[in-house]
Parts: structure tokens; sequence; C-alpha cells
């Protein structure tokens, strides 16, 4: 009896023993950053129109984005001249 007792209990030691094999937990890599983003900031849309208009960088502090001046429209054509073929 006590024989069987221990062969229980090495068998199930064995048996539990393949349950408790400590391994590093796999973390998944992070996802492939898109055009124009900066490594370790944040995307931030602080007026919640759903453009994004800045970032915040790893220290917390808000960057808004800077875009060039919006180009200023040609001047109009000129009028045509008083002289010429009239119809």
């Amino acid at each position: 009896m006590k024989g069987a007792t221990i062969t229980a209990l090495l068998l199930g030691a064995s048996v539990l023993a393949g349950c408790t094999q400590s391994r590093a937990d796999m973390i998944a890599p992070a996802p492939p950053m898109g055009p124009g983003a900066l490594a370790g900031t944040v995307a931030a849309d602080r007026d919640g129109d759903g453009i994004v208009d800045g970032y915040y960088t790893p220290d917390g502090a808000y960057v808004p984005f800077q875009a060039p001046p919006c180009p200023t429209p040609p001047p109009p054509p000129p009028p045509p001249t008083p002289r010429g073929e009239r119809g």
C-alpha cells in the first residue's frame, strides 16, 4: 500500500511538472508606424472633430502641428480693353 501511494505521488508529480514550466511571456510586437508618425509619441485630437491636431511627447508635453501658410490666390485677369472688334 505504501509503495502504491508513493508511486501514485511520483506519477502525479511528474505529470504536473510539465505544467509548471516558467517561460517568458510572449509580447506582441508594436504595430507598424504609419506615414508621418513619430516614434514614442501619442496622437492628440484636442477639439474632438476626428482630425489629429498634434501629439503628446513621452514627457507629456502637447505639440500642435505647424502647417505652412495657405497660398494666396492669383490676382484676377485684367478686364478686356475697350479697343478691338465689337459685335
